[in-house]
């Protein structure tokens, strides 16, 4: 066995190592030592365990992405309704004395104020005067809106939480309920 002195005046065994002959990409050969050999080793381990770390954590990462972007559209729908429902409002207040048909008038303005929401998912309630009106249309009723009463309108929109086509709440409704006075 060889022995060397370092600068710190230590011996040093000189073992020999196995030689490990390598292919590069360019196809020539290079020389590695056994330590050199298990670190070449250690890191393709690395890659491949990254690659499995990856392949685990992506769908979970992607439907936590992907519920909330739909929570952020049932928000968004919800924003649009209440701002609409009280677009809706100040125009029934507007026209009470001026229609025939208080409830389509007022859905209309709904749904110009909201066009990005269904107009076929709207379904709305009245309370003209104390007296409850439900639907989209109601011809005759705009005797219930006298000079000086509120009016109150609600409406509900279906909203659909959904992440990779699996629904969460099937039941799910946004609504909302404003109501105008006049003074």
């Amino acid at each position: 066995m060889k022995v060397q002195i370092d600068a710190r005046g230590q011996a040093k065994s000189l073992k020999r190592r196995p030689i490990l002959y390598t292919a590069s990409k360019r196809g020539s050969f290079g020389v590695l030592s056994a330590g050199r050999h298990s670190q070449a080793m250690s890191r393709r381990s690395e890659v491949g365990s990254a690659l499995v770390e990856l392949a685990v954590t992506m769908p979970i990462l992607l439907m936590l992405v992907t519920g909330i972007c739909s929570f952020g559209l049932a928000f968004n729908h919800q924003l649009t309704l209440t701002s609409a429902v009280g677009a809706g409002g100040q125009y029934l207040q507007l026209i009470r004395t001026s229609t025939t048909d208080p409830c389509a008038d007022t859905l209309t303005a709904i749904e110009n104020a909201a066009p990005g929401l269904s107009a076929a998912g709207f379904s709305l309630t009245f309370n003209l005067n104390g007296n409850t009106v439900t639907g989209n249309s109601c011809p005759g009723d705009q005797s219930y809106l006298t000079q000086g009463t509120p009016v109150s309108v609600s409406a509900t929109y279906p909203c659909s939480l959904s992440i990779f086509g699996t629904r969460f709440s099937s039941a799910c409704q946004l609504s909302a309920k404003v109501t105008e006075y006049e003074y």
